[in-house]
Formats: structure tokens, C-alpha cells, sequence
């Protein structure tokens, strides 16, 4: 595996770089400085919001590129690179088919600030670890902010118990299985693949010059990009057939493994 040629590195969050805890390692940053040094760019790409993912990756927020909200928005420090908003119409009609999902709850994500229904209150230990900003609203359908992102939460099974009644909805949005709890809903092209494939548009970068990795279904069109796509061992099936390569899980290290032999 001839690594020589990388110039951009991009890593989903959670499953992925972030340990089961949640977590960046320390050895992580220290690789991190050498991936400066030899001026290769770094891509942090999760469905998170914005600010949860600079909170993880606060010591060097200055110095990468962040696609958020599953490619919806897309920054580079304060510049806005890339916003795909959802339609307020469809925004209203996709609230009123997750009220019918039992055990569903719906989160809007703006920009900068997710929005909250009373009814997820008892979850909102398990929804802080994703969302920095937020507020709690008893009727999202009055939320006027502009809406890049819905996501749908199920505490005990996403994949078996949201996704069956939202999937046929493919001709009009993104669906997306995004983790055990999680779906998501985006525009049609408000996806990591998208919004990596123009930041190596604007970079002038070739598939083999970008080395990717993930774990779930959103990370799919990314990992499609490169020519050195790595599902880590906890991945998703999908993700794992996808993939040219494979790496250790991200309790042991996996992306710092890859990383340590590229640098």
C-alpha cells in the first residue's frame, strides 16, 4: 500500500476517530502535528453538528476542514463553504410522518442550533453528547430557522425500528442509518460524498490522493471517493463491502494505526 501520494485525510466521528467514550486520543493530536508538517489536510466528516465536532477536536479546530451534519454544511474556520438546507414544505411533512413512527423523536438541526420537542426531554442526557447547541420547543413545526437536517432517535434500535417507515421516502430525501439510535434525513445531495467531492474539487485532489475512513452507512458515498477507503472492525456490513481496506476497531486505535504509517 504505497501511502506517499496522500494529501487529505478525512475520518467520520463517532464509531470511527471517537472511542466508544466519546473520545479523541492523545496519540491522535500527536499525529495530527506530523499530518501538518507534511501540509496533508485534514477532514473531520460527521453527522454531528459544527460546534460538537470542533468541541472534540478544540486544539486544532484552526487548522482542518469540517463537513457537519452529514455533509449539509461545510467550513473551513469561519468560512461557509457549503450549506444544503432542507425545504420548509418538506421540513413540515417529514415531522408529521415521524409523529406516527411510535418511539421516534425528531431533532431539528440548524446550522448552529438543534431544536429539541418537549417529548425527547428524557433524553436529552443521551442527546447533548451530539448536539452543544440546542433548544427545547414545544412545536417544531413553528422552528423558522433554516433546517439542514433531521434526525430521528429510537433508544433501542434506529436500523429496525425508524428506518422501516422512512426509507421509501428516498425519491425526495436523504435517508441515512447513521448509528444504533440514529436516522437521518437530508437533501438529495446533502451528503458526506457530496460535500467531499467538492472539497477535493476546490483542492484539486484525485482519488488517490485522499485517504478515507468510517464506520456506518453515512460515510458510504465518502468512502466511495478514494482509492484508500478504510472501514474500521466495528463497521457496519455495508461499510465493510465499500471499503478497499480494513483497520482495527476505534476502541484500539484503528485510525491511528493507518495514520502512524502514512505519516
Amino acid at each position: 500500500m504505497d501511502l506517499s501520494q496522500i494529501k487529505m485525510v478525512v475520518t467520520d466521528m463517532d464509531g470511527t476517530l471517537l472511542n466508544s467514550k466519546h473520545e479523541v486520543s492523545s496519540r491522535f493530536f500527536e499525529i495530527f502535528s506530523a499530518l501538518k508538517q507534511k501540509n496533508i489536510k485534514f477532514v473531520a466528516a460527521s453527522g454531528r453538528q459544527y460546534h460538537s465536532i470542533v468541541d472534540k477536536l478544540n486544539p486544532i479546530k484552526e487548522d482542518i476542514l469540517v463537513i457537519a451534519e452529514n455533509g449539509a454544511l461545510v467550513k473551513e474556520r469561519e468560512q461557509e463553504l457549503l450549506v444544503t438546507p432542507i425545504q420548509q414544505g418538506l421540513k413540515d411533512e417529514l415531522l408529521e410522518i415521524i409523529d406516527g413512527i411510535n418511539g421516534a423523536h425528531a431533532m431539528l438541526c440548524g446550522k448552529y442550533n438543534a431544536y429539541f420537542d418537549e417529548r425527547s426531554a428524557s433524553f436529552l442526557g443521551d442527546l447533548k453528547e451530539y448536539y452543544s447547541n440546542y433548544e427545547i420547543h414545544k412545536d417544531l413545526g413553528r422552528v423558522t430557522d433554516e433546517i439542514i437536517k433531521i434526525a430521528v432517535y429510537h433508544n433501542q434500535n434506529a436500523e429496525k425500528h425508524i428506518y422501516p417507515a422512512l426509507r421509501d421516502l428516498e425519491h425526495m430525501i436523504k435517508v441515512k442509518v447513521s448509528g444504533l439510535y440514529w436516522v437521518d434525513l437530508n437533501h438529495s445531495n446533502a451528503h458526506k460524498g457530496y460535500a467531499l467531492d467538492k472539497l477535493m474539487a476546490d483542492y484539486g485532489l484525485s482519488s488517490q490522493e485522499v485517504m478515507v475512513f468510517g464506520d456506518y452507512n453515512n460515510d458510504l458515498e465518502m468512502l466511495e471517493l478514494s482509492d484508500y477507503s478504510f472501514a474500521m472492525a466495528n463497521a457496519h456490513p455495508n461499510v465493510k463491502k465499500v471499503a478497499k481496506y480494513q483497520t482495527d476497531s476505534n476502541d484500539n486505535f484503528g485510525v491511528e494505526q493507518i495514520l502512524e504509517q502514512l505519516v
